[in-house]
């Protein structure tokens, strides 16, 4: 085992990520078929994406839109004029036997995306700025199915023509925690542009990645691998970590091995060769006679511009800065815009940010994975939320009270925080008087406890302040019980 953790420091990665991102038009990218995902086999289609003869293409405005939002997203060169190119090869999802795809000058070029750079293979803490060297627009294949049915393949081509955004990053990733890292960032962009609804187990955002090792210190690049289709973060780490180790292990035996592309196969836990890898010159490509020049003038790219939401890391500070929140607090609460935008609207409506943030990553985020339910169907609103938090700040009732009685009443259906405090009259007891009896007649009948106390063993405290608050029922004010308990034994150890 050491041996082998040795050997692997001796080896770097090198990682670059082609993500495909479907993005969220209406229509298809080149014909007017719904975008949606799923339906009856080959039941959104039409001569276009069926590539039938004669049919011709015409570009969808909206997907052009969304590729310009996120180039300026990623500070990204939008080029005015850039080209679509068939891109031949055959395969029975691709019914054209080629692909229309963006070539060799695409719409985004040059772009950046920084994520946390991984100190275990740096050796230094900090950001990592991530090259994009090109995101450009093309056409889905449909979907090839080989175990539906014992004696055939299966094609289904309602994915075929679903508009696409391919993200080319530049081979500066060095693990696999980077690499997941990058598509994490990725996945938040997309899906807080509004671009991409985000779905990986519908494959609505996917990666092929490829990886490389070479010895530390080198700068030659050693050869490539691509891994195909991985549709989830930790398929994307697990394929990687296994692809990393069997290229190293190839080198350090002095086993040649060839440029190709690879499967993930999630069951065995291993990558498999599918075929040798294409150059450029094998798909043959060639401009798209049937589409023009795509031109975009910088009046369209400013009102594009003029319309970006916020973006995660700028939410993320404006979250830290406003609301007193930690980096980890923040990164968690923009994880999806719809966590984000509750947050803020608790935040907002309680007047206590820090609170809203820890009540949305304790109670609401264990109710949410414990009812695989999601904010728009939990049946809590965020200003119900919000009066709760309030409830508990202006001592009406606990915390204990809060998080044990009315959040799951509020869960249950059984109305506002304010009506569930009155029907089951669990208003917090702040009365000095009515908690300083209470806490006699505690110490009254815990003679052999109090006088382990008296004798020093002074962590009984907890247990006076525990059969207080369980003889009032949870409802006693726990500042007013602290000092009524610590007058109470303060005046018994008084001579």
């Amino acid at each position: 085992m050491h041996e082998e953790v040795a050997t692997r420091t001796e080896f770097e990665a090198v990682i670059g990520l082609e993500v495909h991102v479907q993005l969220l038009t209406q229509s298809k990218m080149f014909c007017g078929c719904e975008n949606r995902y799923g339906g009856l086999p080959n039941s959104r289609t039409c001569p276009v994406c069926l590539g039938l003869p004669g049919a011709l293409p015409a570009l969808n405005g909206e997907a052009v839109r969304m590729a310009i939002a996120l180039g300026l997203a990623l500070k990204a060169s939008i080029r005015e004029e850039s080209t679509f190119y068939r891109k031949q090869y055959f395969y029975p999802d691709l019914p054209k036997g080629y692909q229309i795809t963006q070539g060799p000058v695409a719409l985004v070029e040059e772009g950046w995306l920084e994520i946390p750079g991984d100190a275990t293979v740096r050796g230094r803490e900090g950001a990592l700025r991530v090259r994009i060297e090109r995101a450009h627009l093309e056409e889905d294949a449909g979907k090839s199915s080989h175990d539906l049915d014992p004696d055939h393949s299966l094609v289904d081509l309602n994915r075929a023509g679903v508009p696409l955004l391919e993200i080319v990053g530049g081979p500066d990733l060095r693990s696999p925690q980077e690499a997941s890292d990058y598509l994490k960032a990725i996945h938040h962009l997309v899906m807080y542009l509004g671009i991409c609804d985000g779905n990986m187990d519908e494959g609505s955002l996917r990666c092929d990645a490829n990886i490389s090792v070479r010895r530390r210190g080198e700068t030659k690049l050693g050869t490539r691998v691509e891994v195909k289709n991985l549709n989830s973060f930790r398929f994307l780490r697990q394929a990687l970590e296994f692809e990393i180790d069997r290229q190293i292990e190839l080198v350090e035996s002095g086993q040649p091995f060839s440029q190709e592309t690879r499967g993930w196969d999630a069951q065995a836990g291993v990558t498999r060769s599918q075929r040798s890898k294409e150059a450029a010159m094998d798909y043959r490509h060639f401009p798209e006679p049937d589409l023009p020049v795509l031109c975009v003038s910088p009046e369209e790219v400013a009102g594009v511009r003029a319309h970006l939401p916020e973006l995660p890391s700028d939410r993320k500070a404006r979250f830290q800065e406003t609301f007193g929140l930690t980096d980890y607090e923040a990164d968690m609460l923009v994880q999806t815009p719809m966590h984000a935008d509750y947050f803020e609207s608790v935040a907002t409506l309680s007047g206590n940010g820090k609170q809203a943030a820890n009540w949305m990553l304790g109670e609401v985020s264990r109710s949410l994975n414990e009812t695989g339910h999601n904010l728009e169907t939990l049946g809590l609103s965020s200003a119900q939320l919000a009066d709760l938090i309030k409830l508990v700040a202006t001592g009406t009732i606990n915390l204990n009270t809060a998080k044990e009685i009315v959040f799951p009443g509020m869960l249950a259906g059984e109305g506002n925080p304010a009506d569930i405090v009155a029907t089951k009259s669990l208003g917090q007891v702040s009365d000095h008087n009515f908690v300083t009896s209470l806490v006699r007649d505690i110490l009254t009948a815990n003679p052999q406890q109090l006088a382990q106390y008296k004798a020093g063993k002074v962590n009984l405290r907890g247990f006076f302040v525990g059969q207080a608050m369980k003889a009032g029922q949870g409802r006693i004010n726990p500042q007013v019980l602290n000092q009524a308990v610590d007058e109470a034994l303060a005046s018994e150890e008084a001579p």
